[in-house]
């Protein structure tokens, strides 16, 4: 059994059909074939039903591919391990974080890690922390950055900091400034724009709402945290959001609330047993940094809420 046959194997099942596979890997199809004939035959088992329209896994295919596919990840880490440049001169960091973090932790940890590392490619995704699991799980991340729970078994969770959430408005809106604390009934009222209901922010929040047993009035959803803030910052809309991107943004301000919404906790996320590389632990090194507040990377991005490690 060689290297290829995994990959083959892998691309065919993927595809759900031989010319497809064969097309995204670049060979005949009869070498594919054959390729897969003589898989077959070494295992002893055959792992394609072929007599459909499309090409389906037998039993032992399915049991095989778990297997194959953990063999692929890991043959691929020690790769990496092996071109990995101790002297942090090279090299590739695939991190992603849900889109709150990139509004806050881009400029101050990522923008730092660069200055530090110029010669590390940082491939930086913003997506949901389901979608952030998978690719963790796949070997297609190295770290991820969301919230607890952690929802895959098969990612392992680092705390990192008590994030706080603030209801907050624009300069012009008609409660900017005020000091006294808004009662449930006065938050219901509020005219809201949040994150769509895809996103571990929204989740939380809705959540909030049903413990307090208030209705939000949401009036508009966006998919964007850079689309909200403009919003609010014109117009006379609400928002929920960490408390840190109020704190570096002087057109929002944050309300106090009777029945303060509740503190989540951000972790760092990764597959477990995954092999870190020497520009994931520096990356990890100084992202516990800002987390534990031991040195100031910037300060209008800081909050006096941090917690440790």
């Amino acid at each position: 059994m060689l290297l290829r046959h995994i990959r083959y194997f892998l691309a065919v099942a993927e595809q759900g059909n031989f010319t497809r596979a064969a097309e995204v890997l670049h060979v005949s199809q009869p070498t594919l074939s054959q390729q897969i004939k003589q898989l077959e035959a070494s295992l002893n088992a055959q792992l394609f039903d072929r007599s459909g329209r499309t090409v389906t896994l037998t039993d032992a295919g399915v049991a095989w591919k778990h297997y194959a596919e953990r063999a692929l990840q890991d043959l691929q880490a020690g790769a990496r391990a092996i071109h990995d440049a101790e002297d942090l001169q090279q090299g590739t960091l695939r991190l992603a974080m849900t889109p709150t973090f990139t509004s806050y932790l881009t400029a101050p940890v990522v923008g730092e890690f660069y200055r530090r590392y110029p010669g590390i490619r940082l491939e930086l995704g913003e997506m949901t922390q389901d979608k952030i699991e998978v690719l963790l799980a796949q070997d297609q991340l190295d770290l991820g950055i969301a919230f607890e729970p952690v929802q895959s078994a098969e990612i392992a969770s680092t705390r990192l900091f008590a994030e706080t959430l603030n209801l907050m408005v624009g300069e012009g809106h008609p409660l900017a400034g005020r000091r006294e604390k808004l009662d449930p009934e006065a938050f219901a009222r509020q005219p809201l724009v949040l994150l769509n209901g895809d996103f571990a922010t929204r989740q939380f929040i809705d959540l909030f709402y049903q413990r307090i047993s208030v209705r939000p009035r949401v009036v508009m959803q966006a998919s964007t945290i850079s689309a909200i803030i403009d919003m609010v910052r014109c117009g006379q809309l609400a928002t929920i959001l960490p408390q840190a991107i109020a704190s570096a943004d002087r057109q929002l301000h944050p309300l106090r609330l009777e029945i303060p919404i509740s503190v989540r906790q951000a972790v760092l996320l990764q597959r477990k047993d995954a092999y870190r590389s020497a520009a994931a632990r520096a990356f990890v090194e100084l992202l516990s940094d800002y987390a534990t507040g031991l040195h100031t990377i910037s300060p209008e991005t800081n909050s006096p809420e941090t917690n440790s490690l």
